[in-house]
Order: C-alpha cells, then sequence, then structure tokens
C-alpha cells in the first residue's frame, strides 16, 4: 500500500519564502524595463511627451514596485487587507514626515502638466540656471552654460518666478553705443541703422530703432534696437556689437576723430563666464530646439 507522499515541514516554510524573493527580483526587473520602455517610446508621440516621459517612467517604476512588494508579503501569509491597512497608514506617516518631498512630487507634475519649461529649454529660476536636461519626480536636472551638472527640487523652479529664454520665437538685441558730443547724431544713427539693415539674420517685420538713450559731459550714448529670432540672438548679439565698433571708429575717423565705446546687452545665458564656449542647447535624445540667449 502506497503512503501519500508529506511535504517536510521546512519545505512550505521556504517555497513561500522563495516565491516571495521571486516576485520581488520579477517587479524590480519590470519596473526598470517599464520605466525604460517609457522614456525610451514616449518621446516618440512628440509634443509635450519628451517632458512628461521621465516623470511617467519614475511613476510607473514605484507602481510596479509597490504592486511587487505587496504580492510577495502576502506569499508569506500577510493577510492583503492588513497589508494596505499598514501601507494607509505608513503613508499618511510618511506624508507628514515628507511634506516637502511630496510637495516636489505635485510641483513636478505641474511642471510637466501646465509645461512653463521643457526639455531643451534655457530657464533662469530662483537662483538656478540652465538648459533643462529631464523633470523629474522629485527634482528638475539642467545643465549649465559652463557644461556643469545642476539639480534642484521641483519646488524651487514651481514656486518661483521662471524666465524662460527660448519659448518665444523671437528676441530683442540692445547694442549701446558711447561717441562723443562733438560726433554728428544723425549720421552714427544712419551708420547703425544700415549695419542692422545689412544683417541677414535681423528681422524685416520689426524696424530697427537708434535713439539717444543718455548722455555725459563730453559723451553721448545711443541704442540700437533689433529684433531677430531666438536661435540667432546670441550670434547676433555678439556679431552687431562687433560690427557697430568697428563702423562708428570709421565714421569717427572721417569727421571728429576719437574712439567709440560699444555696450551689448548683458547675456543672461553666459552667467558668470559670457566669454567661455557654450555646451550643445540639449541632450543628444532631444529634438532640437533654439538654444536660449
Amino acid at each position: 500500500m502506497n503512503l501519500p507522499f508529506v511535504p517536510p515541514a521546512w519545505l512550505s516554510v521556504i517555497l513561500p519564502i522563495a516565491g516571495a524573493i521571486v516576485v520581488v527580483a520579477l517587479g524590480w526587473i519590470l519596473s526598470r524595463l517599464a520605466q525604460r520602455a517609457i522614456v525610451h517610446w514616449v518621446p516618440r508621440a512628440g509634443g509635450g511627451a519628451l517632458t512628461i516621459a521621465p516623470l511617467a517612467g519614475q511613476a510607473a517604476r514605484y507602481a510596479i514596485l509597490v504592486v511587487a512588494i505587496v504580492t510577495a508579503l502576502s506569499f508569506v501569509g500577510v493577510p492583503t487587507a492588513s497589508i494596505l491597512t499598514v501601507l494607509g497608514a505608513a503613508s499618511l506617516a510618511i506624508a507628514l514626515a515628507l511634506q516637502g518631498t511630496l510637495s516636489n512630487i505635485a510641483a513636478g507634475i505641474m511642471l510637466a502638466w501646465l509645461r512653463p519649461i521643457s526639455v531643451g529649454d534655457y530657464v533662469v529660476g530662483d537662483g538656478v540656471e540652465g538648459i533643462v536636461v529631464e523633470i523629474g519626480l522629485f527634482g528638475t536636472r539642467l545643465r549649465s552654460s559652463s557644461g556643469l551638472f545642476v539639480f534642484t527640487n521641483n519646488n524651487r523652479l514651481w514656486n518661483g518666478a521662471i524666465t524662460n529664454h527660448t519659448r518665444e520665437p523671437r528676441r530683442r538685441v540692445n547694442i549701446k553705443v558711447t561717441i562723443p558730443d562733438t560726433a554728428d547724431l544723425q549720421r552714427a544713427r544712419e551708420t547703425l541703422l544700415g549695419l542692422a539693415a545689412a544683417d541677414t539674420r535681423v528681422l524685416r517685420n520689426v524696424a530697427p530703432s537708434v535713439f539717444v538713450d543718455s548722455f555725459g559731459t563730453n559723451t553721448v550714448t545711443l541704442e540700437m534696437r533689433v529684433w531677430v529670432a531666438t536661435p540667432d540672438y546670441r550670434d547676433a548679439l555678439r556679431g552687431l556689437t562687433e560690427a557697430a565698433k568697428f563702423a562708428i571708429n570709421r565714421m569717427l575717423a572721417q569727421g571728429t576723430g576719437g574712439v567709440a565705446e560699444v555696450k551689448q546687452a548683458a547675456d543672461p545665458h553666459g552667467g558668470h563666464e559670457p566669454d567661455g564656449d557654450q555646451p550643445p542647447a540639449m541632450p543628444d535624445t532631444a529634438p532640437p530646439r533654439a538654444e536660449g540667449p
């Protein structure tokens, strides 16, 4: 007579534990794969998907991990209702202890939803500035004009004023030229306007202007204002500043003499190193956007 197989007592303990470990391991692997898939495929939808993808990927990863942990605990005999009760109590305690962290999550969601900034934009906000590389669940990653890694919490951007130097399609270039008080103002104005008319980067639908900005005892300061497309802003700012210097000097050399002093507008995109080389406008995976000022 064959007796039924009775598994040893230790097997009934080992199997649930092994199953729980397998579930957690699979959950970890699936969460990583899901995050990578979302980050890789969602941006192909275009529009603001590139900005939302990192945040959505992180949210999916943590959701899968929570489900895997709850399932693993049920394998070892912990009732699901008890798990949910404990999770609810723990969530409340964590929410009270980590109010700042949770507000960062909310701020990240709002930044991705309302999109005051997008990946590839050059932004300045509450003491931080740089090209937006990623808007995450807890913080935003930027790259400074000198190529440095910048990480700031989402709250800092959401709760302060944000200046986006890339969003608008056109920018105004301001260049100031100081000439001797004895110089011919009308001739200087015509020289600067001719310079603007000859530059193909200057937009034709907004007329350039040159006016007296200020004057001192022996000098007069003229300001030239022209509008250019945002991607051309940096090159136009530097190119027109240099061209204005040479053009006014030539004009003065033919008449009253003297040397012009040319001042360009402050370059906010250059930070504290306006003469340094700039890094690429955005990461290789992003579509080309304007670099900003």
